[in-house]
């Protein structure tokens, strides 16, 4: 399985953001700079991170985002549920696109839809929080200082 792109910008943005300071706002500008990664691509997921209730927005001169959530609590199987489009591994797991001769009668996907669970298990067994141990040296790396 691949994790989309949204996605692991989703888990990077959380990551930044539970990095920095209890309530320390930061700006989307700055996460993009950080990661080298697209402003546009940013304001997508920090919205829908937002309606999640992931994380806050602050507007007005001063304002920012910052974590709205504490990081024990959110597991990384929790974001990649709501972030990901869909997991259609195969095509028959899409039962309105599916167009495979053999899906009445074939054994794979249920071995592939056990794999997915497995995935999806070993991902809720995580915390936001397993990831920030190390907050100094990960502000020092997505800052560029060493």
């Amino acid at each position: 399985m691949r994790l989309t792109l949204y996605t692991d910008y989703s888990l990077r943005t959380l990551i930044y953001l539970g990095a920095k300071e209890d309530g320390q706002l930061s700006t989307i500008q700055e996460i993009s700079d950080a990661y080298n990664i697209s402003k546009n691509h940013l304001m997508k997921v920090t919205h829908q991170l937002g309606l999640l209730g992931y994380i806050e927005t602050i507007r007005g001169r001063g304002g920012g985002i910052r974590l709205a959530i504490d990081p024990k609590t959110l597991t990384i199987g929790e974001i990649v549920r709501h972030t990901e489009e869909d997991f259609h591994l195969v095509e028959c797991f899409d039962k309105e696109n599916n167009l495979c001769k053999i899906a009445p009668e074939c054994q794979l996907k249920g071995v592939l839809y056990e794999a997915l669970q497995a995935y999806l298990s070993v991902l809720d067994r995580y915390t936001l929080d397993d990831f920030l141990h190390s907050k100094e040296k990960l502000m020092a790396l997505l800052l560029g200082k060493k």
